[in-house]
């Protein structure tokens, strides 16, 4: 195993003296935020993993949440609609606007994007399109929000820091809640909200523990263990 550098070393020295976890959610991102991080603003990170078997489409979890501070990062939209809603989207800021020609280009591989918006219109087109959107998470999705008329609406609320998760086929969520330049308390907050998200969608299905773990971690820097009993109390 390759030895860890010594910044990674000096946040895991950290980790051991706030009594090695698991935390509760105030303390992991005071732990967090008592890091010393790399020279860029650094991800912070939320990973879960549940007590579900994606296998079964009843335990599928998946949604989208806005998180009260965003995630800090630009986020790059793409909309395929028809010409009647292209200037709307475009209006709304959206980065990319059009259909045949974006059709076209991810065909060829093209995915310099984080989130495909789609009026429910050209749906024929995009299904095409699984193969290459689907495996990086960018499918639209009426679900999640993107497949809609009101593109507009879809645009702004991306770009105010809705995201979308996924649970993968091991049964583990991960995704970004902030930066490490956010403070302890909007950290948290996002972490909360999306977390909140999580619980509420809790397949019926799903048998004993749902949440059987949760970390926090930056881009660069090693995972700080949030008790589970958090996601008990943010339930009730």
């Amino acid at each position: 195993m390759a030895k860890k550098g010594k910044r990674y070393q000096s946040a895991s020295k950290v980790i051991r003296e706030a009594g090695g976890g698991p935390f509760t959610l105030e303390e992991a991102t005071d732990v967090l935020k008592r890091m010393k991080t790399a020279k860029f603003d650094e991800s912070v990170d939320m990973d879960l993993r549940l007590g579900v078997d994606p296998r079964h489409a009843d335990q599928m979890v998946r949604g989208s949440v806005a998180l009260p501070h965003g995630t800090g990062k630009e986020i790059r939209v793409l909309v395929l609609a028809s010409p009647d809603k292209q200037a709307e989207a475009t209006a709304a800021g959206a980065d990319h606007v059009g259909l045949d020609d974006y059709v076209k280009r991810i065909q060829e591989g093209w995915t310099d994007i984080d989130v495909v918006i789609a009026t429910p219109n050209v749906m024929s087109k995009i299904g095409r399109l699984g193969r290459v959107l689907g495996p990086r998470g960018l499918m639209p999705n009426p679900k999640s929000g993107t497949v809609t008329m009101d593109v507009a609406g879809a645009v702004k609320a991306v770009k105010a820091g809705k995201i979308d998760f996924r649970v993968d086929k091991q049964g583990n969520l991960h995704t970004g809640i902030g930066r490490v330049s956010f403070s302890a308390a909007q950290i948290e907050e996002n972490a909360r909200a999306f977390l909140l998200e999580v619980l509420r969608l809790r397949p019926a299905s799903a048998k004993g523990a749902y949440v059987r773990s949760i970390t926090l971690s930056t881009s660069m820097g090693p995972a700080v263990e949030v008790s589970c009993t958090e996601a008990v109390n943010i339930a009730r």
